[in-house]
């Protein structure tokens, strides 16, 4: 059994923002190694956001960023289940960081459903046109396309974006890890982003 240090137990809290004993706990199952702690760290969090996914979130803020040159901004309603989360660091800091990824990358919409069906037909032609040009066999060409605007809709749509401060998340993950984090269900409500000329 690995002996687990005071500074162990504070590099992890900084490195994730977990609690103490949650910290103490996973050092100990992965027997000090650093890593393996914050990846069962990760799931249980991830565990904990899933039990939260149907509570009400009735509460929470409504978030204004302006890019510097005040040519591009972003508003945005986050909910969560209590006015006393929704004043919390934690909270406002996911709050802005998902404001500025909307301001970098501009998505589509939240989820499919909220992408302009005309938008993905005529990717849709796109793709067929491109595969034709390549010889590739009819019989599979709808595969192909198929595939294709599931990486589209991954692309464009928020919730299964890689998120900029970290690709190796989507925003998905990022929500998933806060909720662990907070203890309450978080729901990214709505947005809109206006830029200068568009």
């Amino acid at each position: 059994m690995a002996q687990i240090s005071a500074a162990m137990v504070k590099e992890l809290r900084e490195a994730t923002g977990s609690g103490i004993m949650d910290c103490k706990r996973v050092l100990g199952e992965a027997e000090g190694d650093m890593e393996k702690a914050i990846v069962l760290l990760r799931k249980k969090g991830l565990a904990k956001a899933a039990k939260r996914a149907g509570r009400s979130t009735s509460e929470g803020i409504i978030y204004s960023y302006i890019h510097t040159g005040a040519k591009l901004g972003v508003l945005l309603e986050v909910n969560c289940e209590s006015d006393f989360v929704a004043k919390t660091e934690d909270f406002k800091a996911f709050v802005k960081n998902i404001a500025m990824h909307i301001a970098a990358t501009n998505p589509a919409g939240m989820n499919p459903e909220d992408v302009d069906q005309a938008v993905v037909e005529k990717e849709k032609e796109i793709f067929r046109a491109q595969m034709l040009d390549q010889g590739k066999p009819e019989n599979i060409i709808d595969k192909i396309v198929e595939g294709k605007v599931e990486k589209f809709y991954k692309d464009i749509c928020l919730m299964s974006q890689q998120y900029v401060k970290d690709p190796q998340k989507t925003i998905t993950d990022l929500l998933k890890e806060t909720i662990g984090k907070i203890g309450e269900n978080i729901q990214i409500k709505r947005f809109i982003r206006f830029q200068i000329g568009e």
